[in-house]
């Protein structure tokens, strides 16, 4: 071969590439996660002070935009679904690409699981995976999530997962997310209006529980794993666990995390411990039955979290030029949440409860 014909080699394949990314990133199927994503990449370099990294708990219980708004702190969430422990480290280093955050926020239910439960449920590795960027980073990540080297193929061009989405590809939504970098009008948040409420009978009583009980050995390592490399990165970070419908299992694995973070001096928190500081009502505040919260719940969870980073001495952004887009965020997101708590009330009233 001459050097020609390897040049045109060459630029040919850089066309496909870029061609072949670009259709992928907007025939991935849409939805809440794709949204967060986008939203991320979207955000300017160092600009975030607060990078949210775990599973669902995460963007429907903290409203970036009240942050914003009552503490001038920029936090974003890096959540998907079921999100394993063994993302975290990925999603880290993801969030690293582009940002300096000051803080990094551990969600932390997702750690009482077994790995091998969520391992058989491809959604559950798709939810990170195919919502990164291309990179190595990205392939480190597939290597993590997916233990079948066969089965990877499938995630390392993720085309051939959603290949029969072409038809999206003239939806103005989904064009938007050519380049994975689509802003999100909530910072990474969802609203919820809807009302599950939890019988008062179920609801959790596990403050009293002292006993231990050792978390799943793999999410062990993972977390011994990802405490090394806070140390090593000097980074300041939270880990909590949001309230919830929690069992006594639950709350003695908890028990049994708190001391390992701790020796590392990194705060624990576990909300379930402080439902009446932070004003939690099963009755009202949930949309799923005690799993999730809506935005009455999400209102009570935010401030309490705004207090618990106050303790990093963060900065006070508002008045600074460049965050227009947060000022933004924040208007729209009392506007939505106004709304959402109205139709929260109105449901209670009504008596109209989501279904189970």
């Amino acid at each position: 071969m001459t050097k020609g014909q390897l040049l045109k080699s060459t630029i040919f394949i850089c066309i496909f590439l870029t061609i072949l990314v670009t259709i992928t990133y907007i025939i991935r199927t849409n939805g809440d996660v794709k949204d967060i994503f986008n939203g991320f990449y979207a955000e300017e370099n160092d600009t975030l002070d607060v990078v949210m990294i775990g599973s669902s708990p995460v963007y429907p219980f903290y409203s970036a935009p009240k942050l914003w708004g009552e503490y001038g702190i920029t936090c974003y969430p890096l959540s998907s679904h079921v999100q394993r422990p063994s993302a975290a480290l990925p999603l880290l280093k993801e969030a690293y690409k582009t940002q300096e955050p000051k803080v990094i926020v551990f969600e932390m239910r997702m750690y009482t699981m077994e790995d091998g439960d969520m391992e058989s449920n491809m959604a559950y590795a798709r939810g990170v995976t195919d919502n990164m960027k291309y990179s190595m980073n990205r392939i480190y990540a597939i290597n993590r999530l997916v233990a079948e080297p066969s089965e990877r193929y499938t995630y390392y061009f993720d085309i051939f997962k959603y290949h029969s989405n072409w038809k999206t590809m003239v939806l103005p939504d989904q064009i938007a997310c050519f380049r994975y970098e689509k802003s999100h009008p909530l910072k990474g948040f969802a609203i919820r209006d809807e009302v599950g409420p939890l019988e008062e009978e179920r609801i959790p009583v596990c403050t009293d529980l002292k006993e231990t009980m050792a978390i799943p050995a793999e999410q062990e390592a993972r977390l011994y794993e990802l405490l090394d490399y806070l140390k090593e990165q000097e980074q300041q970070a939270l880990f909590i666990v949001s309230p919830y419908r929690i069992e006594p299992k639950e709350q003695m694995m908890f028990n049994y995390m708190k001391p390992i973070i701790a020796s590392y001096g990194y705060d624990f928190i576990n909300m379930n411990e402080y439902y009446e500081e932070i004003g939690i009502d099963f009755a009202t505040d949930y949309y799923d039955y005690g799993g999730h919260v809506n935005a009455l719940g999400a209102e009570k969870c935010t401030a309490f979290l705004g207090k618990l980073l106050e303790e990093f001495e963060l900065p006070d952004k508002r008045d600074e030029q460049g965050y227009e887009s947060w000022d933004k965020a924040y208007q729209l997101y009392c506007e939505k949440s106004e709304q959402a708590i109205d139709l929260i009330y109105q449901h209670i009233q009504d008596g109209e409860f989501a279904e189970r």
